[in-house]
């Protein structure tokens, strides 16, 4: 008996909400959040003149649209956010609305958030030129905005500096990133293969690791603040704790090298913290700076998720090592001396303890997920090779193994009849052609039932073309039961093996009727077929996006299951999964040749 498919934790459903907006988008919604909440905050406040705070919000808002309409026309988007930038600069100056400084000075968070992801839509999608363009009119307005927006005082020497600095790290990052993930049209196919799946590898490590980089986000966020109150001085410590972000969110593939990274940062920002002269902001979390302690309790999370615990607890040692140190030498008190109260180090040690601990519980309740989720994959991939096998087996014994036991009967009474009567014999080769005609006949209904989507005879799908796999993909295409428009390359020999054929065609069905099914205005499919070195390489995308509701009639979500089992039992590879541009894609790669054995 198969087993039911796990239910979804809240995680999961958190995950396939994160997939289904996607991450930009959660970002931005989150800016906005964050945003919403800190203006109501200062318009309701006994500082200075109420509600007037509340004019900064229609220009968070345009920001917010046009960053999401730039997914779709980066280029008129970023035009409109640049005019938008400059009008509601003279909209707060005329108002007297005092702009509040994030990341760049005279900025919220929210503006900062949807220029960065209009650069990078620019720089992902967009011509050269018209990116160019496009990019440098949201430089100048951002700088007007800057420079120009209202403040109770001027902008200090240091402010602009790291409004610079910090303007130019993030333009450079959204350009670099966005042109990295560029396909080129032109380029050679291997090489954009090869991109399409870096950017999936990225998409997917990025989507398992939501909550770290939400707490990453929320804590460098107040590190930027800190910078600003205290000059270029703490820029150091913020360089540690952004590259203890990046080593924290890249753990899951190499942990216990992420481990010591995080841990080789935080010294570094431990022994330098003490000769920069920072305020007590930079003193938060018992002299660890936020971000810093987001990205080592995430690393001992994903250490402790990958790896046993009696093989992690040395580099736990070296981070919690490391940790007391920043302790002792940063903890700001009333003096500049080192921490040295016992009490305060109790203190201290005991709340760093439980942090820990609790990290340690989060790995190992995720590590214990994770197996149970493989145990699982495996029982259900071994229930379906299971089933298909005794089908087949029953299939053989009640169909085939009947017809061909009365021809070897009639046979043998051939045989021993020939001599005496050749008429009888006659006869007996009469009934045995019959048999044997029959055993053909049932040879291809099983052969029929095992190539297409429904039992033999129920459709024209099954009695279509066994030998030649271009013919049934063509056919399969031309008869267009997914009910989407479906473009077919083809690069196939005419030799391929029957077994490989056969899997290849119902993987090709399985899939378009998925697109039919689940692909949301979807209006164009392709489905790819060559032959690379000694692998039949298969692909099928479309353009569509996932369903908010389920299908008519419902899914039993056995499909993808029963995709991998196949492909299990000729020792290939299959991936499937949403690709960076929203659609559905499944490849798989059928080896051509038997490499292990079938039973």
């Amino acid at each position: 008996m198969s087993q039911a498919p796990p239910s979804s934790s809240f995680s999961t459903r958190v995950t396939e909400v994160v997939r289904r907006l996607g991450m930009p988008v959660v970002v931005l919604l989150a800016a906005l959040l964050f945003d919403l909440v800190f203006v109501t905050d200062a318009a309701l406040d006994n500082h200075g003149p109420k509600f007037v705070d509340f004019a900064l919000f229609p220009g968070i808002f345009a920001m917010v649209g046009c960053a999401i309409w730039a997914r779709r026309r980066a280029a008129v988007a970023a035009m409109v956010a640049a005019f938008a930038l400059a009008f509601f600069t003279i909209f707060q100056r005329y108002l007297h609305t005092p702009a509040y400084s994030s990341v760049l000075a005279n900025l919220s968070i929210t503006d900062v958030v949807a220029g960065t992801e209009m650069v990078y839509y620019l720089a992902r999608r967009a011509r050269p030129g018209v990116a160019f363009a496009a990019i440098s009119s949201l430089v100048v307005g951002a700088l007007i905005a800057v420079f120009g927006r209202y403040s109770y005082g001027d902008i200090s020497s240091s402010s602009i500096v790291s409004a610079m600095l910090f303007g130019c790290a993030l333009l450079t990052g959204a350009v670099v990133i966005g042109v990295a993930g560029r396909t080129q049209s032109d380029g050679p196919r291997g090489v954009r293969e090869q991109r399409l799946r870096k950017l999936r590898r990225v998409n997917a490590l990025a989507m398992g690791q939501w909550p770290l980089i939400g707490a990453l986000a929320i804590t460098l966020l107040f590190e930027f603040g800190f910078t600003y109150d205290s000059g270029a001085s703490g820029f150091p410590v913020l360089f540690c704790s952004i590259g203890a972000g990046v080593a924290a969110v890249l753990s899951p593939r190499r942990p216990g090298d992420a481990m010591l990274g995080v841990a080789g940062l935080m010294l570094l920002s431990a022994l330098v913290m003490p000769f920069l002269s920072l305020g007590y902001d930079y003193q938060l979390a018992g002299g660890i700076p936020p971000a810093q302690m987001a990205a080592g309790i995430g690393v001992v999370v994903n250490l402790v998720r990958a790896v046993p615990l009696v093989k992690a607890w040395p580099r736990i040692a070296v981070l919690s090592a490391v940790v007391a140190v920043g302790t002792i030498l940063n903890t700001r008190r009333s003096s500049f001396s080192p921490l040295t109260d016992p009490q305060e180090i109790g203190s201290f040690a005991v709340g760093a303890g439980l942090v820990l601990g609790i990290s340690i519980a989060v790995g190992m309740f995720l590590r214990s997920r994770d197996s149970e989720r493989t145990q699982v994959m495996k029982a259900a991939v071994t229930d379906a090779q299971t089933t298909e096998r005794m089908a087949l087996a029953r299939e053989l014994h009640d169909v085939v193994a009947h017809h061909v036991t009365g021809i070897v009967v009639q046979a043998q009474a051939a045989r021993m009849m020939g001599e005496k009567n050749p008429q009888l014999a006659l006869e007996a080769m009469g009934r045995i052609e019959d048999a044997g005609t029959e055993a053909l006949a049932a040879m291809r209904r099983l052969v029929r039932s095992m190539r297409g989507d429904a039992p033999a005879g129920a459709s024209d799908l099954s009695e279509q073309a066994t030998t030649d796999l271009a013919a049934d993909l063509r056919k399969l295409v031309d008869g267009a039961n997914h009910g989407v428009k479906t473009a077919l390359v083809l690069d196939l020999p005419p030799n391929l093996p029957h077994e490989v054929g056969r899997s290849a065609l119902r993987l090709v069905q399985e899939s378009l009727t998925n697109v039919g099914k689940h692909a949301a205005d979807a209006t164009e499919a392709l489905v790819h077929a060559e032959v690379t070195g000694r692998e039949l390489h298969l692909s099928v995308r479309d353009d569509g996006r996932e369903q908010a509701h389920r299908p008519a009639g419902g899914s039993g979500g056995y499909g993808l299951v029963g995709m991998r089992e196949r492909v299990a039992l000729l020792h290939g590879r299959l991936t499937a999964g949403r690709g960076p541009d929203g659609g559905w894609r499944v490849e798989a790669w059928l080896p051509l040749e038997a490499n292990g054995d079938d039973g």
